[in-house]
């Protein structure tokens, strides 16, 4: 099950895409959140659905619970809704917004059968978003390619049984101690994060020693084979140590931390300063 966030102009929407019975599944709430506008989306939801089972509609019978991440960072069960049973719940609900979001369903539909065929769409709308929100060619490369390099450890942590979530979050902050010194709370912390990905929030060379660390981590276990989550635990620790030592030489080579408090607010406002101080000839 993969998790993603979806806008929907510019409103959040929760989504899981089950590789299974290859379907999206969609976060009931907080599609009734935007087309109600409603400030209280939960308890319109459980009205329209006591009025649903009232009227003997099969609709309520569509609806499944999954997993999602909440607003406080946590992962809660949540009422959600495929695309058919989507379709069927937006004609319930009066809202001029109704033929927009099929169009946008329709289009979040296409684009992951686009990215099913040929992956590297999947990475041309991702360096598309990340132009749009200021970052440089040479950090956007880094930062896909740190994006597949993930996905290799985590197919690896999934082939050797390790849960998606908790323990996946225990051997990803083994890592990050390992090669920086800091859990993932302090790292964010040290950037000054809340909700916002570490990983945007890296400069080049924290994303390449990120990416040497979990690179490591993901050979090693193809090598060891761990059986179980504490095998897996020291693997990390030694994947992360091992990125962790060419952190400590490039240091003492440079003089300065690998490790900073740049996040990219900061740091996509000193680019703009730079290019104000100095301005391309016309």
């Amino acid at each position: 099950m993969n998790n993603k966030i979806k806008l929907f102009n510019d409103k959040r929407v929760r989504v899981h895409w089950d590789n299974e019975v290859e379907k999206w599944f969609f976060s009931v709430i907080d599609i009734i959140e935007i087309l109600t506008e409603n400030k209280r989306p939960r308890k319109y939801w459980n009205d329209l659905k006591k009025k649903l089972k009232e009227e003997g509609s099969e609709l309520s019978e569509k609806i499944g619970q999954l997993k999602m991440k909440a607003a406080d960072g946590k992962m809660r069960m949540t009422d959600v809704a495929d695309t058919e049973a989507l379709l069927r719940l937006i004609q319930s609900i009066p809202s001029p917004k109704a033929e927009p979001f099929k169009v946008w369903l329709a289009k979040i539909g296409y684009e992951r059968i686009e990215e099913t065929e040929d992956p590297e769409k999947a990475f041309e709308r991702a360096m598309e978003t990340y132009l749009k929100k200021g970052y440089s060619a040479s950090w956007i490369n880094q930062r896909l390619k740190s994006i597949e390099v993930r996905k290799e450890l985590t197919d690896e942590w999934q082939e050797r049984g390790i849960k998606e979530g908790l323990e996946f979050a225990i051997l990803t902050n083994e890592i990050t101690k390992a090669w920086s010194g800091l859990s993932v709370k302090e790292y964010k912390n040290l950037k000054n994060l809340k909700k916002e990905n570490l990983r945007d929030n890296m400069t080049n060379l924290e994303l390449i020693i990120n990416m040497l660390a979990e690179a490591t981590t993901t050979e090693i276990s193809k090598e060891k084979q761990p059986e179980n989550l504490k095998e897996s635990k020291k693997i990390a620790n030694k994947g992360g140590s091992i990125a962790g030592n060419t952190r400590k030489e490039i240091e003492k080579e440079t003089g300065k931390s690998v490790i900073t408090d740049l996040n990219a607010k900061t740091f996509l406002e000193n680019k703009k300063q730079i290019e104000i101080d100095n301005p391309e000839d016309n």
